[in-house]
């Protein structure tokens, strides 16, 4: 299971108009197994299209546990969607069992909300487990690298 990390990098971005240079700071998302691992391979991955100086803002852990590319889309959505489990601990005590609900968020790649949705419902089809959609919303991930092991098993 992959442990992915939100990375946040601030440095100097020529604009469009090709005339001035402005500081922005852009959102990354990277699988790795800690905090500096997370570091040293954004760093790398996105060194090659800075000139200049930049920094590393910000590191912090997701609770992303899949994500659904498309790679004719370039948007990030996440989608925070509830599975319904039995708790059948009251039952050992002569209740009923109780129903819960149990948040998942999973990114989805797709290029508008739509798209989101069909792309999350897709991926869910075969999906034995009863589920409700809470929310999907935009995302400002502008890019995911994954493990080498997780891409080879994207490209299967």
């Amino acid at each position: 299971m992959a442990n992915w990390f939100e990375c946040k990098v601030r440095y100097d971005k020529l604009q469009e108009n090709g005339t001035s240079v402005k500081k922005v700071t852009e959102t990354f998302l990277i699988d790795a197994l800690s905090f500096t691992e997370a570091e040293t391979r954004i760093i790398k991955e996105r060194k090659p299209y800075i000139s200049g100086e930049f920094s590393i803002n910000a590191v912090k852990r997701t609770k992303i546990q899949e994500i659904f590319f498309d790679d004719n889309a370039d948007k990030y959505y996440l989608v925070k969607w509830l599975i319904t489990t039995i708790d059948e601990k009251p039952a050992a005590l002569g209740k009923p069992p109780v129903e819960k609900k149990v948040a998942v968020l999973t990114l989805v790649q797709a290029n508008d909300f739509e798209g989101a949705l069909k792309q999350f419902q897709e991926c869910m089809k075969g999906t034995l487990a009863d589920y409700d959609i809470a929310q999907i919303n935009e995302t400002q991930i502008l890019d995911v690298y994954a493990a080498e092991n997780t891409l080879a098993q994207k490209q299967e």
